[in-house]
């Protein structure tokens, strides 16, 4: 299975996104929001092709959008789950074996504004 790496801007997007969510909803909805991005994550290694998953050339080559709603229903625990998350995961396949994570975006966000510098360069 492959596994995925995230870069500088995704680890501060998940560190932002998840104190944000701890400020605004308390720490239950940060856990929350802290195992659904995981199961993301791993619903992408799985299948970097995962349904849910859409092809985003105009963003540059190989590059893939997946929004974390898809991966809500996996991410349920005995005490809830995030009943309409807002953010995507931005990537593309690094190797046959590896994912690279460059970004972990709200969904309103204009995607071109906060792309990784070399994601435009192949």
């Amino acid at each position: 299975m492959p596994i995925w790496r995230l870069s500088a801007f995704a680890k501060a997007d998940i560190i932002n996104l998840l104190v944000r969510t701890e400020e605004s909803f308390g720490d239950a909805a940060r856990r929350h929001y802290e195992i659904l991005i995981f199961r993301g994550l791993r619903d992408i290694a799985e299948d970097p092709e995962n349904i849910g998953s859409r092809p985003r050339p105009e963003l540059g080559a190989g590059v893939r959008t997946y929004h974390l709603r898809h991966s809500r229903d996996n991410a349920r625990t005995s005490k809830g789950f995030i009943r309409r998350p807002r953010h995507l995961l931005l990537y593309r396949s690094i190797q046959p074996d590896l994912i690279g994570i460059g970004r972990v975006l709200h969904d309103s966000m204009e995607l071109e504004r906060h792309l990784p510098r070399s994601y435009g360069d192949e």
